[in-house]
């Protein structure tokens, strides 16, 4: 049976000339870049029978879904930055999870009023966010699609039904969750083998996920948000299935909150830099904001002649300066006027790059004050002073265009990986635990409150040159997301770098520390380009790999080329459409 299924993937790789899957790929076509070959594929076999980009988008990710569960599904949400060719705009399209009417600041407090540790609150059903992919995807289609459930998700049942092989990134990443996976019951049977990751090399099915893939094409949205789904859900979350002896705090979800979410179309964050508009995520992303500012202060730097390490140096501290505001005032704008306006004035940032010097700065900053640079006179917010929350460095991101020239960048999640560890029972997939993106103590303006949505890092951002589109971008990776995101821009550019050069540069990521994050893969720490910064001042703290990019260059040919991960991830797929 394995190696049926594995010949029928590679029939199904040839049809669609991507026998190996490879990391770039040109042509004049649609594109599509994941970290998932299946994904890309399903994607391209949407493309094929002549759906857009939208319709590509959601068969990619419900296949996302199935290949890489730890890291996104339905059951949790995401950000989808859609340009729409017609209409020469971009749209904003909302689908993150939302506290249940039962949340309030005081649920990640102790007994004794000290806030739980993240690590003790995220496999509880109290994380677990109401989810908001599946009506996300319905609005996505709805509006700007041109096929229905039942076509784009077909594509992921198949995968569902026949397997794949797990491979070295799938069992890593479920390796690191055995303890929490081995708290639930549901959850050990679909991703443990007497209690250990399932092997590299085994054959993986997902039945559960086939059939609720199947209920939703054929009952659509409302199949997931009312009904045996729904009832599911709730009863999961409020009574999680542990083993015997495993302590869980429950959740209090209703039916009601799931079928009173809503998916939001907001306004994207339009900022410009050095003749290129930058389109992202309104709030609740901090995502869209925290990369305008630090374009906004690179942008006030003449980099005429300056040396690679030398607008290295000011992308750091750019993005050590908008992170202090980040973390102090980006939340929910729905529940906390914050000062948008003042944070994206370029006025703004004049006054806070004189911060930067030609030496890094020792340590973290304080956050500045944008409400001069408001034209709204409304009170200020002046929260205290706030550290860097945990925040995971998970999620997924992908980037899908069209012949027409409609482009999708979404960047969806479960959290941290493998969420909350609670596999749905009988539905195969896993629960968020969002809620751990509050703030767990205040006052601060990302604390916990009934149908609030947490502040997220995701950044699906597509960049546009003289009213064209230019490139798409984005990435996982909780609050390293940002300068993931941020630094691709910068290395693309300021630095000259091809799109897929940019994107496999080793990583940095300052996010208002002592010390900033760099990879140890790709030989960076130790390297000529680490000591020239460490000359300026900068000093390191290493981990194994920062993001996962994905993203498509529209070149001046009319040509595409889309761009994955070479390594990172096990390295992602990217294919174009050839005529």
């Amino acid at each position: 049976m394995k190696a049926r299924t594995l010949l029928a993937t590679a029939v199904m790789m040839a049809a669609f000339g991507a026998l190996a899957k490879q990391p770039v790929d040109n042509g004049h076509g649609g594109a599509v870049a994941t970290i998932s070959h299946q994904a890309s594929l399903a994607a391209m076999q949407i493309l094929d029978a002549g759906g857009n980009a939208v319709d590509a988008a959601v068969a990619a990710a419900a296949t996302l879904g199935v290949t890489d569960p730890f890291s996104c599904g339905i059951g949790g949400g995401g950000f989808m930055l859609i340009y729409s060719a017609k209409e020469k705009r971009v749209i904003a399209l909302d689908h993150r999870e939302v506290a249940p009417a039962s949340f309030h600041p005081g649920v990640f407090l102790n007994a004794d009023g000290s806030p739980m540790t993240w690590s003790d609150a995220v496999p509880q059903g109290i994380s677990v966010g109401v989810p908001g992919t599946v009506r996300g995807w319905h609005a996505a289609l709805r509006r700007y699609g041109t096929m229905d459930f039942a076509q784009v998700l077909a594509p992921a049942i198949r995968v569902a039904e026949d397997g794949f092989e797990v491979g070295p990134n799938f069992h890593r990443i479920n390796t690191l969750n055995e303890a929490k996976f081995s708290r639930f019951s549901s959850t050990s049977a679909l991703y443990l083998k007497d209690g250990k990751a399932l092997p590299i090399g085994s054959l993986h099915r997902n039945p559960d996920l086939a059939r609720t893939y199947r209920d939703i094409a054929h009952g659509g949205v409302k199949a997931f948000y009312t009904g045996p789904i729904a009832a599911s859900i709730v009863s999961t979350v409020n009574h999680p299935p542990v083993h015997s002896g495993v302590r869980v705090v429950a959740g209090d979800m209703t039916l009601a909150d799931l079928a009173d979410y809503e998916a939001r179309l907001r306004q994207p964050v339009r900022s410009t830099y050095r003749g290129y508009e930058v389109y992202g995520m309104p709030a609740p992303s901090s995502g869209g904001i925290a990369i305008a500012q630090a374009l906004n202060l690179m942008e006030t730097f003449d980099l005429a002649g300056k040396s690679r390490n030398e607008i290295e140096h000011l992308y750091i501290e750019a993005s050590r300066l908008a992170f202090a505001d980040r973390n102090a005032y980006v939340a929910d704008a729905e529940f906390v006027d914050f000062p948008q306006e003042g944070l994206l004035s370029k006025a703004y940032a004049c006054e806070r790059a004189g911060q930067i010097g030609m030496h890094a700065a020792p340590g973290a900053v304080a956050a500045g004050d944008p409400y001069p640079f408001e034209n709204d006179l409304s009170v200020p917010l002046r929260p205290q002073p706030q550290a860097l929350a945990q925040e995971p460095m998970h999620t997924t991101h992908l980037a899908v265009s069209d012949r027409e020239g409609n482009i999708v960048a979404y960047t969806f999640t479960i959290e941290s990986w493998g969420g909350s560890g609670i596999v749905v029972p009988g539905r195969g997939f896993l629960l968020n635990n969002e809620l751990t993106d509050f703030d767990f103590s205040g006052p601060h303006p990302n604390v916990p409150e009934a149908f609030k949505r947490p502040r997220s890092s995701m950044s699906p951002t597509i960049v546009l040159q003289d009213g064209a589109p230019a490139f798409t971008i984005g990435s996982p990776g909780g609050s390293t997301i940002i300068t993931t995101v941020l630094q691709t821009i910068v290395n693309h550019i300021d630095l000259g770098m091809s799109l897929a050069d940019a994107l496999a540069a080793p990583r940095m990521s300052q996010r208002n520390g002592d010390t900033t994050l760099i990879e140890k893969m790709l030989e960076f720490p130790g390297g000529a380009q680490a000591k020239a910064l460490e000359a300026l001042g900068h000093a390191w703290r290493e981990t194994d790999q920062i993001g996962a990019a994905n993203g498509i260059r529209f070149n001046a040919d009319g040509s595409v080329t889309a761009v994955s991960e070479p390594l990172r991830h096990g390295g992602g797929s990217a294919i174009v459409q050839k005529q």
